[in-house]
């Protein structure tokens, strides 16, 4: 691509900067365009060249021509130069490398036009080429682009065909190619230099800058809006190691929301190096500066659960403001339990999982279950009706995700055996396995008692996690109902042999109805066999009743810390809820949780009276806003100062949802998983896919670049 104006001689681009804009891809006006610059050996290239390689400046242009907006200037659709200094003679070579005119070539007064020198004595300057170093970088962004135009689409750079020494056939090369067919010419001059094809270590040097920048652009943008939480997401295996994904959440200029990934951060070694080496990668390595960091809050499976937690507990001692919370892209009881490391929950969570990906690849497998739940509920067509409308929008995902699988496990069990026996032909091998896979999960009796106890204590949670995950309203009523809930969580925990048996009940009965043989799993009498006859009914209570109640009181009351609560409990300031409670005015003990972080503690409670004041007495037929985003959006919160400050430290905290739109970042990051295969996944490719949005500077990428690596022959 030309960072410089097409134009034979223009001088703007030192003497007078102007914007540089792409030829038309029309190509009628693009002949338009060729004509007028006088460039003879133009008009030979096709107009999508011309578009992708070449560029006229805005001194070309008449001023109305061009519309200015808020970054950058714009050119109207219709717009054709007609400025030019003088009328240039037809070029017969390539020009697109030719020295712009000196400083020396002209003078300038203020407030005067500029004055050239006469031609002749500039004509020997005008052929010059560019200096060696000038062609290096015009031949690194060249590189970038192609990487940028792969990141952005999520097209592997290396392939099958990848060797050692070289990129061979594969998509990187086959661009690099393309665009030195299309005549460019710094890849064209590069190459028929050295004679030698661009090999993959030169390609992860590239990766490796590139990724390096987008970093540094994402912590600086963090940087400049202040406060911001830690995000982290399940472990993924990329080339054989685990990795950790990290999203960092803040509030922009604009008192929006914003999630970004900044990244993955290798996730080996015991739980206390790791935690240490966690923290120092972000501080030292990525430089964040953690003392802004106010909400921690991650998503992790329980083989994982113990050094995540580990991970937690040292970011708190270290940096006590960062309050540990629920992440919002996650269902609450979802989440709850992921991080259970016992195997007969692992079992029930990694097979929802299977059965969502199952079912979402066809729809031919989607009506032969709800055919399978038409046949369970032949006499309660609502019921099955209700029940065929859930299981279509990922039902795996829901808060009553367990209640639902309790209902359809029949139906889901017809299903698969169904297709797994494959009467009629209609699926091929791998269908026909996975179902298989999956029968075998639904019909062991160690799936149908973890899913059964898991639907029976998670009913507890289901409503409190709907809500805290909910609009502000409800988000604000669940703070103030944690005590009921913790206490009826301690009521079933005190007498855990009597809810055991009611569980234990109703396992049996529906492992009876789908012919499952109830017994102790195999893998645990194998590993004890000294154990003698153990009874499945305390061998349950012992491995799964018991620990899942336990795990869920002390996952709430650590998720659910007194910081915490108090930070849900001032939604009590969004207009909506103060109108709905305006008997109560908002508490200032839970609004000093910030005190520290607001621009004036001492007039804290005056405002709040001010504040509180001006939304409880609504106007007639006034609407109050009734979430965080619309109350930040008002334009009378910038007159109460310290308001402003709590509503943005509370749209930074993991626990409130995120919304339409905010969570992009994280969508973006699990189409790149799902759809990227394993021996294609880069950390760093990912990171540019998911990333591709942000803005970018190829000159300041390509500094980044000579700075890294200053051995021109290792990139030649």
């Amino acid at each position: 691509m030309q960072n410089r104006c097409a134009v034979p001689n223009c001088t703007s681009a030192k003497s007078d900067p102007q914007p540089l804009f792409r030829f038309p891809n029309d190509p009628e006006r693009s002949k338009k365009w060729v004509e007028k610059c006088q460039r003879q050996d133009l008009k030979d290239k096709s107009a999508d060249q011309l578009y992708r390689y070449y560029r006229l400046c805005g001194k070309h242009f008449e001023t109305s021509l061009i519309q200015s907006e808020t970054q950058s200037a714009v050119l109207k659709d219709d717009a054709i130069p007609t400025i030019f200094d003088a009328p240039s003679q037809p070029q017969t070579g390539q020009v697109k490398r030719s020295k712009e005119t000196t400083k020396d070539d002209e003078t300038e007064s203020p407030g005067r036009k500029k004055i050239k020198k006469p031609q002749a004595e500039t004509a020997k300057d005008d052929v010059q080429p560019l200096s060696e170093e000038e062609e290096y970088k015009e031949y690194l962004k060249s590189l970038f682009e192609v990487l940028v135009l792969l990141g952005e689409q999520s097209i592997p750079p290396t392939g099958p065909g990848d060797k050692k020494d070289g990129l061979g056939s594969t998509n990187f090369r086959a661009l690099l190619e393309y665009r030195m067919n299309c005549g460019d010419e710094a890849l064209i001059k590069r190459y028929d230099m050295n004679k030698k094809c661009f090999s993959s270590g030169q390609l992860n040097q590239l990766i490796e800058v590139f990724e390096k920048y987008i970093q540094s652009k994402l912590v600086e943008e963090v940087k400049e809006n202040g406060f911001f939480s830690l995000l982290t997401d399940d472990l993924v295996n990329i080339s054989g190691e685990w990795y950790l994904p990290v999203f960092l959440r803040f509030m922009n200029q604009s008192n929006c929301q914003q999630e970004r990934f900044v990244g993955f951060l290798s996730f080996e070694g015991d739980e206390v190096a790791l935690a240490e080496k966690l923290l120092s990668e972000m501080t030292d390595k990525w430089g964040l500066d953690m003392g802004q960091c106010r909400g921690q809050a991650h998503s992790c499976s329980g083989t994982h659960f113990s050094k995540i937690k580990m991970f937690a507990a040292k970011l708190m001692e270290k940096y006590p403001k960062a309050v540990l919370a629920i992440r919002s892209t996650r269902t609450f009881n979802v989440s709850l339990a992921n991080g259970m490391a016992l195997s007969g929950v692992q079992l029930v969570m990694s097979t929802l999982k299977k059965i969502e990906s199952f079912f979402s690849q066809s729809t031919l497998l989607q009506l032969e279950l709800e055919h399978a739940i038409s046949i369970f509920f032949p006499d309660k067509e609502e019921k099955a009706k209700e029940l065929k409308e859930i299981c279509k929008s990922g039902w795996t995902s829901r808060h009553d995700v367990f209640d639902v699988a309790v209902e359809i496990l029949e139906a889901l069990l017809l299903c698969v055996d169904s297709v797994h026996d494959n009467e009629d032909m209609r699926w091929n091998d791998q269908v026909t396995h996975n179902a298989l896979e999956i029968s075998k999960a639904l019909a062991d009796f160690e799936f149908v008692m973890a899913l059964t106890v898991l639907k029976n204590t998670m009913t507890l949670t289901q409503a409190f996690g709907k809500n805290v995950q909910g609009t502000a309203a409800d988000a604000h009523f669940a703070a103030n109902s944690l005590k009921a809930l913790l206490h009826s969580l301690k009521e079933v925990s005190d007498n855990i042999d009597v809810y055991h048996e009611f569980w234990s009940d109703e396992a049996t009965n529906l492992a009876t109805a789908m012919e499952i043989p109830v017994e102790v799993p195999r893998t645990f009498l194998r590993k004890h066999q000294e154990s003698g006859d153990i009874r499945p009914e305390s061998y349950y209570k012992e491995h799964l009743s018991v620990p899942i109640v336990n795990h869920i009181i002390k996952e709430m009351n650590e998720l659910f810390c007194e910081d915490h609560l108090k930070a849900l409990r001032c939604l009590s300031l969004v207009p909506a809820v103060i109108e709905q409670h305006k008997s109560t005015e908002p508490e200032e003990e839970c609004v000093q949780v910030f005190k520290d972080d607001i621009p004036n503690a001492g007039s804290l409670s005056a405002e709040l009276h001010c504040w509180w004041v001006k939304w409880s007495k609504k106007g007639k037929g006034e609407t109050l806003p009734s979430s965080l985003h619309e109350t930040l959006q008002l334009a009378d919160v910038k007159f109460f100062p310290n308001m402003l400050a709590v509503l943005r430290l509370m749209g930074v905290l993991p626990t409130l949802a995120l919304e339409d739109g905010c969570d992009v970042a994280y969508k973006r990051f699990q189409m790149y998983m799902a759809n990227t295969p394993a021996k294609f996944k880069s950390k760093s490719l990912a990171l540019l896919n998911v990333n591709y949005d942000v803005g970018y500077n190829l000159d300041a990428i390509v500094d980044v670049y000579m700075k890294t690596y200053p051995d021109r022959e290792e990139t030649s």
